[in-house]
């Protein structure tokens, strides 16, 4: 087990796909954290584990009864309270099943945003895997929140030198530099690989900018989308929304809004910004974050609803609902009362941090004023109970919206815990 750390575009998602471009003989199983998932639990397990759970592997069917059962509670596929301890087990004789047949080796990005279930069952099956031929790797952006992954072993990138700089650059560069073009570019970049990669593309003579690295990286490639069509770009904000890379749920969704897919497809190569194979797999993590920040609220929109539209309700209804929720332009009754049922099912699954987005996104969504204030202090409950203490001002702007002549929602002046508001059909 390595962790990679280091800050933004230094080269850790280089050196996790020189490990699997060299692991010969391996079979990959990847997974990426997202902001967008870091509040439902186990949803990156499930992204790790989801090849080994195929209708045509026979995996999941090997292991002890009460450790696939663990699996399913934990991927929502069967409901009941989910046990940590459990979930790491059957975590850990999955890979090791998988490994019997051929070595294994697991690479997770952006592991600084893995919701906290799926990076304690990972961090309890990386002390553990031993004489199993299982090799895992995963990348955590800096700085980053605390979490179990701090205790793994890991390997810290720096910053270039100036010299290695200069070499990377020339090497790199499509472009004939200036010297003294060059020599801003390298001080701008700070040593930064992705930074040189991509900040020669502005114009040399620009008037140095002053923001953070990663801002600026995020900059260039979204001037990689001022020539794309309509259609492209649409597309790239529905892949951007959808942090799976699932194919299967990416053409669906852009046949159902009449996109021309070999035309749209042909002109995003050009930007080099992502790659449709058997995953969508954008060139890294700052791209995906800069083409859903490019896109109006409009596409946005969009992007969630079809992407809604076309994720199974059955094999994944609190995705499909979370989709819908961002979809909205205004107050939903129908939509926040059924992410009220997400948060009771991410509640039984230990996922209080979900619970309180689900319900935080339905207070949002609510058309009467008092279950909007109800559900506002059942997602602040949820976030104290996570340990989310931040949230104690707006809890009390919430009560005073209330008016002191309201009793509050539960005995001794707290707000109800997510698991006992009551849903509404």
């Amino acid at each position: 087990m390595l962790a990679v750390r280091g800050e933004a575009g230094i080269g850790k998602s280089a050196l996790l796909a020189y490990a699997h471009s060299t692991a010969s003989g391996f079979q990959v199983l990847h997974a990426s954290g997202s902001e967008f998932e870091s509040e439902l639990p186990f949803a990156a397990l499930h992204q790790l584990c989801r090849p080994l759970c195929a209708p045509s592997l026979s995996y999941l069917g090997e292991l002890p009864a009460q450790h696939r059962e663990a699996l399913q509670v934990a991927f929502g596929l069967v409901s009941g309270p989910p046990d940590l301890y459990r979930v790491g087990l059957a975590t850990l004789e999955l890979l090791t099943f998988a490994a019997r047949e051929q070595p294994l080796l697991c690479v997770v990005d952006d592991a600084q945003w893995l919701d906290a279930a799926s990076a304690k069952a990972l961090t309890f099956v990386a002390r553990r895997v031993t004489a199993d031929p299982v090799a895992m790797a995963v990348a955590v952006r800096l700085p980053a929140p605390a979490s179990e992954l701090d205790e793994l072993p890991g390997l810290a990138v720096e910053r270039l030198s100036d010299a290695d700089a200069r070499a990377l650059l020339v090497a790199q560069s499509q472009m004939t530099l200036d010297e003294q073009v060059r020599d801003r570019i390298v001080a701008e970049a700070r040593g930064n690989p992705l930074a040189l990669l991509h900040l020669p593309r502005a114009d040399g003579f620009a008037v140095p900018d002053t923001s953070s690295v990663p801002t600026r990286i995020e900059r260039t490639f979204q001037a990689r989308l001022a020539n794309l069509p309509t259609d492209a770009r649409l597309l790239l904000t529905i892949a951007s929304a959808d942090p799976t890379g699932d194919p299967g749920l990416l053409w669906p969704a852009a046949h159902r809004l009449g996109i021309d897919l070999q035309a749209t497809s042909a002109a995003i190569t050009t930007t080099e910004l992502v790659e449709f194979s058997t995953r969508i797999r954008f060139c890294h993590p700052l791209a995906r974050s800069a083409v859903y920040l490019a896109a109006d609220a409009d596409q946005r929109r969009t992007a969630h609803r079809v992407l809604a539209d076309v994720t199974d309700p059955a094999v994944d209804p609190d995705r499909r609902i979370w989709h819908r929720a961002r979809a909205c332009a205004g107050p939903d009754e129908a939509v926040a009362a059924e992410l009220e049922r997400s948060a009771s099912r991410a509640q039984a699954r230990g996922g209080v941090v979900a619970a309180a987005a689900f319900i935080e996104r339905a207070a949002e969504l609510s058309v009467d004023a008092t279950k909007r204030v109800e559900r506002t202090l059942a997602a602040a409950q949820a976030k104290f109970d996570a340990g989310a203490a931040d949230d104690r001002g707006r809890l009390s702007r919430v009560r005073r919206e209330r008016g002191p002549g309201r009793a509050p929602a539960r005995g001794g002046g707290s707000a109800p815990r997510p698991d006992r508001v009551r849903t509404t059909a």
